[in-house]
């Protein structure tokens, strides 16, 4: 796309510079109706693919809108107890708070200590959860060093809790923030005074592959924390493509600014490139239910705490870029390189 705009937008150029009438109006005219193929194609696109519901299925996204300050200032009880009362409030005449959600979801880094090893906390949990609940969160995940038992490793993961308050599946964040949860070249950086955002004995460490998470009652979900949603390359499932992309995320880091709707946005990317429907949890905003073409069905603005209820659609049909990936963008790189080397 990046390339397309620029060789669309700067074709009027040749307006002003060509020599002759064909040097200075086909490719103008060739832009202008490759521009208008692409919004013809958009809009058919929007207004003919139909969007399907998974049935018995009910998605509540809780935003508990917690600024690094003030998650680092109240206790892990305290935060806890915010999400577990903030998750339970009904949302419209006739609910029962989370008793009638089929699948709750909590951002990224949610607690300020290792869920995994609190089993009075996944307790909790599981006094909220009804028995077809099942919580999808964020959460650190500790695990000992294979060649030392003293040395403790630590990921960035997201855990899948069953009503019974058991830890039915993870994943561990493969594509680390540089600086934010690792410091590249440590012992440099270090002697100088230079450490990581994120306060870990350390730094994270990568997942070691990418995999889809088993989730009861929906399909094969691939998790994408924080920003490994923007990368393109990011979506690889192989043979069996994902029914969602579950994406949670702590922009809490920004602020108030135009960053996390930035990273919304290349958010919903992945969702139009695929075809594929998006559940995404974010700290403080903003939290989104996403349908396949990339429109956003519910959401919650920046920097307000709440929760959203509503369903969860299914793929649709497999995208050219889904099946091709960069295959044409290369097609088109290379190309524009050759016309340059042939206009020299």
């Amino acid at each position: 796309l990046t390339l397309l705009a620029l060789l669309i937008f700067s074709t009027p150029a040749l307006i002003a510079t060509g020599e002759t009438a064909r040097q200075r109006w086909t490719m103008p005219i060739v832009a202008l109706v490759l521009l208008a193929g692409m919004a013809s194609f958009g809009i058919w696109r929007l207004q003919t693919t139909r969007i399907d519901m998974l049935a018995d299925v009910k998605i509540r996204i809780m935003q508990p809108n917690l600024s690094q300050r003030e998650k680092h200032r109240l206790s892990g009880q305290e935060v806890l107890t915010r999400y577990l009362a903030l998750s339970d409030k009904a949302t419209t005449p006739g609910t029962s708070g989370v008793s009638d959600v089929t699948h709750l979801v909590w951002p990224e880094s949610s607690f300020p200590f290792l869920l995994a090893r609190e089993p009075q906390a996944l307790s909790q949990i599981s006094g909220l959860l009804s028995p077809r609940t099942t919580l999808i969160t964020g959460a650190a995940r500790s695990e000992d060093d294979i060649g030392d038992a003293r040395k403790n490793r630590f990921f960035n993961s997201i855990h899948v809790v069953g009503p019974d308050g058991v830890i039915a599946d993870s994943y561990d964040k493969v594509q680390l923030v540089p600086f934010g949860e690792y410091l590249p070249f440590k012992d440099l950086f270090a002697s100088i005074g230079i450490r990581q955002f994120v306060e870990i004995p350390g730094g994270f460490e990568p997942g070691a592959r990418r995999k889809p998470l088993t989730v009861k009652g929906l399909p094969q979900a691939l998790p994408l924390i924080c920003y490994e949603a923007i990368f393109p390359g990011a979506i690889q499932y192989g043979n069996q493509r994902p029914g969602v992309l579950l994406n949670v995320t702590n922009d809490g880091w920004f602020g108030i600014t135009s960053g996390p709707h930035q990273h919304l946005a290349q958010a919903r990317m992945r969702s139009v490139e695929h075809g594929i429907p998006q559940i995404r949890a974010a700290n403080t905003g903003i939290s989104a239910i996403i349908d396949p073409l990339g429109r956003i069905m519910k959401s919650l603005p920046l920097g307000t705490e709440g929760i959203i209820d509503g369903p969860m659609p299914k793929v649709v049909k497999t995208t050219l870029y889904g099946l091709w990936g960069d295959f044409f963008a290369m097609i088109l790189l290379f190309s524009s390189y050759a016309l340059c080397i042939r206009a020299k």
